[in-house]
């Protein structure tokens, strides 16, 4: 397994994973697909301030994990709201651990105060990961989101860096 900082050429393959998320799933709230250029753009914009890493096993992209602006006011500047997507083949495999692990480190290391997680109910898998990554529920937004004719609660942890 390799986890290193994300590069330009990553992009097909986060916006291949997100799609089928997006398509298939409420997990993400995406409505309509994303394209790679759409990740590079974001990436770009943020890159210096927030970091993104990319998972590889045996060289076949895993997973990505990243961190962006929780909320726009400048008190809340030092507060990241971080996400990660793994593949279906690389689930308990520790990449997702690994991946968290760097992002939440790269996060510390650049002055960052506290990282913030949501997810789409029901998910038990982001539950448990999250718990088990030392994240603190704080909350859940009842019904907040519609996908598929279903409203969906979104739950929100918080882990001190």
């Amino acid at each position: 397994m390799m986890i290193r900082p994300t590069m330009q050429g990553d992009f097909e393959a986060f916006a291949r994973l997100i799609n089928y998320y997006i398509r298939n799933t409420p997990i993400h709230f995406g409505l309509v697909d994303v394209t790679a250029a759409n990740f590079e753009a974001q990436w770009r914009e943020s890159r210096n301030t927030y970091p993104w890493f990319t998972a590889e096993i045996d060289g076949i992209f895993a997973g990505y994990a990243k961190a962006a602006p929780w909320r726009e006011r400048a008190a809340y500047a030092k507060t990241a709201e971080v996400a990660i997507y793994v593949e279906d083949h690389a689930h308990r495999t520790g990449v997702g651990r690994a991946l968290y692990e760097q992002l939440l480190a790269a996060l510390k290391s650049r002055g960052f105060h506290t990282a913030i997680a949501g997810a789409t109910m029901p998910n038990d898998a982001s539950v448990k990961f999250h718990e088990a990554m030392g994240f603190i529920e704080v909350g859940t937004f009842r019904e907040v989101g519609t996908k598929f004719d279903q409203w969906h609660d979104v739950r929100f942890w918080q882990k001190m860096l």
